[in-house]
């Protein structure tokens, strides 16, 4: 007689057990509960929040004994966010209770022994490190700044580790939330402590503090500084640093590279946080998504635009699935990706998804930040880009200006937020001036283009250099407005030559941008009669053309290429190629040190004492690079 196919699949005993716990789950049960293993506890709680019990599983996380104990349950951490983000969104200001009881509790031990603060500040430093890794910045601050406030207690060596520690923790979410003045205060404490430990014969490693530093002054546009300090990040990687801290290097280091426009450095550097990412904590873990969303900026900014969107959307999935809701890690995905959208769709002037994801960026950073938050600035900017383009293509005037209006609005709020925590001479306050100008010219008012343009020009050429990539999108901007609107072809045409020039230099002869100065000349050289220009410039536009296309399907045959022969070779691929590349690092950093932790660490390397031609690969790369 053939099996008959279940309509249902029975629960496994485990889970019928949990199902019954909490269907009897009252004031009575809740001791119980609370003295079973973490794992088992914490089974506990999440069938309760499967069951939308939000209330019941509020009251238990907002007791700092329970979540402290929760938070043991390391392998569950990904189902926790769940749980934390869905009490944020249901109005149970979890992550505030818990930092105001932490905080209590370290002030009433300020007078007991060493031992009982050392404990306290672990369990500070996992619930901080929770609430940072959820986006929860202000309360994961006050308990850092709780656990600071203890380690200044005692004047000794075992305290100033802590004390470092705690300084890199605070800095991270300091940066995090905007709030670069105090960052650099807390740099400063932390130099002050290893001085401490230096004069002792102590060292701490630099790497984390460093890295922190990186992104502080990359925030702030300190470019050079930013660079500076990646590197010596870099040179601390040693072989017993966490992943997540030399990920977290690689990933800020790459930044620092990218706008330095040393790509190659750049690309290195990403694809390997990347990798060892995605090996050492999965492909749904956000760790990952963080390095996805910086591989997403360096695509961007090498003019890999279609490829950028898609690791934005992946970057975005990936935050969506472990925090959902109103946060802040989502929000930031929204953006990076609203913006990448915008450029990609350009030409179309198809801005449906773009915009989209600008407003779902704004409402969540409206709904958990204060409405002054600088984040807003970059969220507003990109809304701002967006309508802009969505207005020129609109065929009703009233809606055209409604739109202009808008997007004028939200640029003049970016710019204020921008002044405010940068000052002037600042490079995001001049990106500002510059989108300022490409509005003003799309509202006709063509005296405040020009204004806007030359300032944003100034400030960037003081800032970057007469030859970045920002100089030349303003010095194209300005040709356009001289050369559309105000007749002012001579000039129009040196800044059209200089913002060619640029880019080749940058990118080569098929970088996407030369499109719209290529267009320009041949509409500046019409205007003038100059025909022989002009035939000279629509056979190089159409070579650029024929460029592009030709970019594209290698670029669509490497893609499959991958496909097809990672599927073949799996980790035999890749361990080669990771090999290889940081073969490549290793020769521009001079850092053995990252070679051989990437070796020891990485779990497919287990697989060359088993497979003779990985052994081979092994040795050959080894001996090149060793």
């Amino acid at each position: 007689m053939a099996a008959v196919e279940l309509e249902w699949v029975p629960e496994t005993l485990y889970n019928t057990a949990i199902s019954a716990v909490v269907d009897s789950y009252g004031r009575a049960r809740r001791r119980d509960i609370r003295s079973l293993p973490e794992n088992i506890q914490f089974d506990v709680y999440y069938k309760l929040y499967q069951q939308g019990r939000l209330c019941q599983l509020g009251s238990e996380f907002c007791e700092l004994e329970v979540f402290a104990k929760v938070l043991r349950a390391l392998d569950k951490r990904h189902l926790l966010h769940h749980c934390f983000q869905a009490l944020m969104d249901h109005g149970v200001k979890v992550a505030s209770v818990l930092a105001y009881s932490f905080s209590r509790r370290c002030s009433y031990i300020a007078e007991s022994d060493s031992a009982v603060k050392e404990k306290a500040i672990q369990i500070g430093f996992v619930l901080g490190g929770f609430l940072s890794d959820a986006g929860w910045y202000s309360d994961a601050e006050k308990v850092f700044l709780s656990c600071l406030q203890l380690c200044t207690l005692h004047d000794e060596i075992l305290h100033w580790f802590r004390a470092v520690e705690c300084c890199v923790r605070l800095l991270h979410v300091r940066n995090g939330n905007c709030k670069y003045h105090l960052g650099e205060e807390t740099f400063k404490l932390a130099q002050s402590y290893m001085d401490k430990l230096a004069k002792h014969g102590q060292q701490a490693n630099k790497a984390a503090l460093y890295g922190e530093l990186c992104a502080l002054l990359f925030a702030k546009s300190h470019y050079d500084e930013a660079y500076k300090w990646c590197i010596e990040a870099m040179k601390e990687i040693t072989v017993g640093l966490p992943v997540k801290v030399v990920v977290d290097v690689l990933r800020q280091a790459s930044k620092a590279c990218v706008v330095k426009r040393e790509f190659k450095k750049a690309e290195q550097l990403i694809k390997h946080a990347v990798y060892l990412a995605r090996e050492h904590f999965g492909a749904k873990h956000p760790k990952y998504s963080d390095t996805l969303l910086d591989y997403g900026f360096y695509l961007l900014n090498v003019d890999n635009i279609c490829q950028s969107v898609a690791i934005y959307q992946t970057a975005l999935d990936i935050r969506q699935s472990v925090f959902g809701g109103k946060n802040i890690h989502v929000a930031t995905a929204h953006e990076d990706l609203a913006y990448s959208s915008y450029v990609h769709q350009y030409s179309s002037g198809k801005f449906d998804n773009a915009l989209f994801h600008a407003e779902r960026a704004i409402g969540i950073i409206t709904h958990i930040l204060p409405e002054d938050h600088l984040l807003l600035a970059s969220s507003k900017r990109v809304k701002a880009l967006i309508l802009e383009e969505i207005a020129i293509d609109c065929h009703n005037k009233e809606t055209e200006q409604r739109l202009l209006q808008e997007a004028h609005d939200l640029h003049l709020s970016s710019l204020q937020l921008a002044k405010k925590a940068f000052g002037e001479f600042n490079v995001q306050t001049a990106k500002h001036y510059g989108n300022l100008g490409r509005l003003y010219q799309s509202m006709r008012k063509f005296k405040e283009a020009e204004e806007m343009h030359i300032k944003a020009i100034q400030i960037k050429e003081q800032l970057l250099g007469q030859e970045d990539y920002e100089v030349a999108l303003s010095v194209g901007h300005l040709a356009s407005l001289y050369n559309y609107d105000m007749n002012q072809y001579e000039n129009a045409e040196k800044l059209y030559l200089r913002s060619i020039a640029i880019g080749k230099k940058l990118f080569g002869e098929g970088y996407s941008g030369l499109e719209y100065d290529y267009r320009g000349l041949i509409k500046l050289y019409n205007s003038i009669g100059n025909y022989e220009k002009v035939f000279e410039y629509h056979n190089i536009l159409a070579n650029w053309n024929r460029l592009r296309d030709r970019q594209f399907s290698v670029t669509d045959a490497l893609e499959f290429a991958l496909k097809h022969w990672s599927s073949l070779l799996k980790s035999a691929h890749t361990d080669e190629c990771v090999l290889n590349s940081y073969q490549h690092v290793y020769g521009m950093f001079s850092s053995a040190h990252i070679f051989n932790w990437v070796f020891q660490k990485t779990p497919t390397f287990s697989l060359l004492s088993k497979e003779p031609t990985l052994q081979k690969v092994c040795k050959r790369t080894l001996n090149k690079t060793v």
